[in-house]
């Protein structure tokens, strides 16, 4: 078999400079490029597909990050970009980070070593591997955000309104004469629970509430809408509604309600957001913030393709349309 000295003697170049044409292509002249690529081709050092991304730069590959990929709502986005990608002729590394910066900078290092074209992060984080590159191309970087919206990260962006969906959700419940509010937000260092947040104070502000709102942080898991909820109903003026920024919180929020004896929506009721495939069938059916997820992963992967044809020259930001779905898990304020 052909060894990488064996290349770099065909090519007339340096085993370093072979490798730097692997790992980092673009710091190597074209004509160097072309004798390595011929090399490898003729001696057969690596398989075709490799020759190819060598000569055409290009892998025809997607990196997309997860902060939790057993959560339904970022399947559902996954399975738009898996959608999108494979109809542009793009295959899809999916990587599960797990909340964790250090798994973010893993997948995104295979940006940097041209595993990838591009790369799609669901998470609030831009990786710490692309903020040189992010700072140097701006807009053009081939990074680009689903979900979560922050002008600071310098990149292209697909998500939808979250403070005015939250707004419209508080609106909603402050409509059925519900005064005595709870919300249960995401962590506070993503910039979807802040902006959800903010919508559902200014609701309440607007309803001159804001002394009656209650307000509890958990992480988007079912455990902490259960437990979250278990302490807003056990406060000494607990809640008459309850509004979780996830539906899989407000699904736990069911299950806390039912095990303290109380009735939803009878005596709570509840709200959710994002409208996952599983909240119709819950009982009762919650009604929920419903978000284009599968629409949002196209999306996602339309403004990545754009910038990889350099159609996009600064970050755009795309908002997509939501709406409220009323369903079961809410009514009207029962005096008590």
């Amino acid at each position: 078999m052909a060894t990488i000295q064996d290349v770099a003697r065909r090519a007339g170049v340096s085993t370093a400079t072979v490798s730097r044409v692997f790992s980092n292509p673009d710091i190597v002249s074209e004509d160097t490029r072309a004798a390595v690529t011929a090399a490898v081709e003729s001696l057969g050092y690596a398989p075709n597909y490799a020759a190819k991304s060598l000569r055409t730069l290009r892998t025809d590959k997607i990196v997309v990050t997860v902060p939790d990929i057993a959560n339904p709502f970022f399947s559902s986005v996954i399975r738009g970009v898996e959608e999108a990608a494979q109809a542009a002729g793009y295959a899809v590394l999916l990587g599960d980070t797990r909340h964790e910066a250090e798994r973010e900078d893993l997948y995104a290092g295979m940006l940097a070593r041209r595993e990838a074209d591009g790369l799609i992060f669901l998470g609030h984080r831009l990786p710490s591997t692309l903020v040189d590159l992010v700072a140097k191309k701006g807009g053009q970087a081939p990074v680009v955000n689903g979900c979560e919206f922050s002008p600071e990260l310098g990149v292209s962006s697909a998500h939808i309104d979250n403070a005015k969906a939250a707004g419209e959700a508080m609106a909603y419940l402050y409509g059925l004469g519900h005064r005595r509010i709870g919300v249960v937000t995401g962590p506070l260092a993503s910039p979807i629970s802040r902006d959800r947040l903010e919508g559902a104070k200014a609701t309440a502000a607007e309803h001159d509430a804001c002394d009656l709102l209650a307000v509890a942080v958990g992480d988007f898991s079912i455990e902490s809408g259960s437990r979250e909820a278990r302490a807003l109903l056990a406060s000494q003026d607990p809640p008459t509604a309850i509004f979780c920024f996830g539906d899989e919180m407000a699904m736990g929020a069911l299950g806390a309600i039912r095990e303290l004896g109380l009735s939803c929506p009878g005596d709570v009721s509840v709200v959710g957001f994002d409208d996952i495939r599983y909240s119709r069938f819950v009982t009762p059916a919650l009604t929920t913030v419903s978000q284009p997820m599968e629409q949002i992963g196209r999306e996602a992967v339309r403004l990545l393709l754009d910038v990889l044809s350099d159609k996009i020259q600064e970050p755009i930001s795309v908002t997509l349309p939501h709406a409220l779905i009323v369903r079961e898990s809410t009514g009207p304020l029962t005096p008590r």
